[in-house]
């Protein structure tokens, strides 16, 4: 009974290792793969672009007791 426990337990550890093994491999690939566009192809999403708001305007929304 021990043996069969034994066989059992390292199959499960192997598996285990296994499917790791290919999700590490996968978040690699997505991490390091060519995010820059190719031609005849479209350009990825880029970044937001941030805009601070510009000091000389006046906003352009009021708030105003109702």
């Amino acid at each position: 009974m021990g043996g069969d426990a034994e066989s059992g337990a390292g199959r499960e550890l192997l598996v285990v290792f296994a499917v790791a093994g290919a999700g590490l491999l996968l978040a690699m690939v997505a991490a390091f793969a060519p995010w820059h566009p190719r031609p005849g192809r479209t350009a990825p999403a880029g970044l937001v672009e941030l805009h601070s708001p510009d000091e000389g305007r006046p906003p352009t929304v009021e708030l105003t007791a109702g």
